[in-house]
């Protein structure tokens, strides 16, 4: 009987021991979706803020610049452009001088485009959810279905991202004001030939994109919306940059 009862023993701890594992295992494969975490993911990274040497400044120039659509596009228009048929090719650069860590610095786009010198200038950031991080965030998960932003892009690891509230001129003259500015430099999202975008992947976790390359993208949009346009805002400017260079 004492036999028995052992082997029981050993029995009912073997289960508690592979029911705890299958816990474990079924927890991470349903690893939260944010900024810091993704189900299936095969690695991990240190957050920034537990490097010694982490000073939370980047200074990030993108050039090679294009624009979804035009300033005059008629309504309904799509200024996302992953097809890539609406897309033309601007002159000038992007530049941002951002500190991660105070939530400061500069964001500013220099562009020669055919109607006129456009300059986009962010005035203060702002925190619109808890995954942007007082307005600048530095390597989160960003976009598709990450958790964080929303699907108009393809989920990616952003090296550091900025929200905020700015302006625009052409050639000198008001143009926007107040109006809503997000930037980012992410991991390649677009084809390096074609720049064409695949929102969703195949087939896994890992976002539709090209780790190998990055780009630097930007929007200023109107707070009014219409449910026409795609993205649905009365006023969306989107931008990016094929060549990115950090200082």
């Amino acid at each position: 009987m004492r036999r028995a009862a052992h082997t029981v023993s050993i029995a009912s701890t073997v289960i508690a021991a592979l029911g705890l594992f299958a816990f474990v295992v079924g927890a991470s494969a349903q690893t939260e979706r944010g900024p810091r975490s993704q189900p299936d993911t095969e690695m991990g990274l240190y957050a920034p803020n537990q490097h010694e040497l982490y000073d939370g400044r980047f200074v990030i120039r993108g050039s090679r610049v294009y624009q979804a659509g035009t300033l005059d596009d008629e309504s309904p228009w799509d200024h996302m452009g992953d097809h890539a048929g609406d897309l033309r090719s601007v002159g000038g650069t992007i530049s941002l001088d951002v500190n991660e860590i105070e939530n400061t610095g500069t964001f500013r786009a220099e562009l020669d485009l055919p109607e006129g010198q456009y300059v986009v200038e962010l005035d203060r950031f702002h925190e619109f959810s808890p995954c942007q991080d007082g307005g600048i965030a530095a390597y989160l998960f960003e976009h598709g279905n990450s958790g964080c932003g929303d699907s108009n892009w393809p989920k990616s690891l952003l090296y550091v991202a900025g929200w905020g509230y700015g302006h625009a001129t052409l050639n000198g003259e008001p143009l926007y004001e107040d109006y809503e500015i997000h930037f980012m430099v992410t991991q390649g999202m677009r084809d390096r030939d074609t720049l064409e975008v695949m929102l969703e992947p195949s087939s896994g976790e890992a976002g539709a994109v090209n780790p190998a390359s990055q780009q630097l993208d930007f929007y200023i949009r109107s707070p009014i919306r219409n449910d026409a346009n795609h993205p649905n805002r009365e006023v969306f400017d989107h931008f990016f940059a094929m060549e990115v260079t950090w200082q």
